[in-house]
């Protein structure tokens, strides 16, 4: 059951309208990274968890807390959006001020929603539930979980440099904040799973059933060796398993494929027009 407080969690209101930052803002709520995002990926994560315990309760705790940062934000936007000029463009035009902001503001924001903030990112691209990952294994959910606090935070301040706007910056500045705690809060959860399982997801599959001569070699496939200077290429693996190495002219392990030919309903290019035998209409071409 799911319990709506009709006032916000924090405060969310501008010192004046920006249908430009309006904009700009959708990033944060409608976008891969932003707070719908977030809000859905734990609710998922949480519904999906097999068994009650302080791992759900954490995940349900936050994607609560994650929609009341969509409230916010839906709420700062429709906000910026009162008393934006959305009228005629000839009359803007004779104010810079006024013609900057038109030519910059979704204009959906003024024929589609009202002024009102919609479920899209920054460019209006409409939020796709492709973003959201719940797979069932809480260590690789919860490091996901952590990219995404990474780079919701990433996008909170790279916003707050842009704008002077004193209301929007506190908002925003408590963003930042939760989202401060939502990393340190996945890191811990990841290192007390990753004290239970180990650190290779996932760590109910056996090992003998992999090929373990690769298991712990990093191949250079690029030009130049720097990457051997790594952690990741010598002394123990992270896991405590094996040993990391180095190969720095790998060699092929299979042969060269050959497919079979497509049977003839299939329409493929006829396999004499592949060969390479045959001779090129230009006699002057070889």
């Amino acid at each position: 059951m799911f319990y709506h407080v009709k006032e916000l969690q924090y405060r969310a209101k501008p010192e004046r309208p920006d249908a430009l930052y309006a904009k700009k803002l959708q990033e944060i709520l409608g976008g891969q990274f932003g707070e719908i995002s977030v809000a859905l990926q734990y609710l998922f994560q949480g519904w999906g968890t097999r068994g009650d315990g302080k791992y759900k309760d954490l995940l349900m705790d936050t994607g609560a807390e994650e929609l009341a940062h969509v409230e916010m934000l839906a709420t700062m936007i429709a906000r910026l959006l009162e008393d934006a000029p959305v009228g005629d463009l000839d009359v803007a035009a004779k104010d810079p001020v006024i013609g900057a902001v038109l030519g910059g503001m979704n204009p959906q924001h003024a024929i589609v929603s009202g002024l009102g903030a919609m479920p899209v990112d920054s460019v209006g691209n409409p939020w796709t539930a492709s973003y959201i990952n719940a797979s069932g294994n809480l260590l690789a959910d919860f490091r996901m979980n952590l990219t995404y606090e990474s780079h919701g935070r990433l996008q909170a301040v790279r916003l707050y440099e842009q704008t002077t706007d004193r209301g929007v910056k506190d908002m925003l500045s408590w963003l930042i904040a939760r989202d401060t705690m939502h990393q340190n809060q996945w890191l811990a959860a990841i290192a007390e799973l990753e004290a239970k399982e180990n650190v290779v997801v996932p760590s109910t599959f056996p090992r003998e059933l992999e090929k373990q001569e690769v298991s712990y070699t990093l191949f250079n496939y690029s030009a130049g060796n720097e990457s051997a200077k790594g952690r990741w290429a010598y002394g123990t693996s992270m896991d405590g398993c094996g040993v990391f190495n180095y190969v720095d002219n790998p060699v092929p392990f299979g042969k060269k494929p050959k497919l079979k030919p497509a049977p003839p309903y299939i329409h493929d290019t006829p396999l004499s027009v592949l060969r390479t035998s045959n001779v090129h209409p230009d006699p002057d071409m070889k």
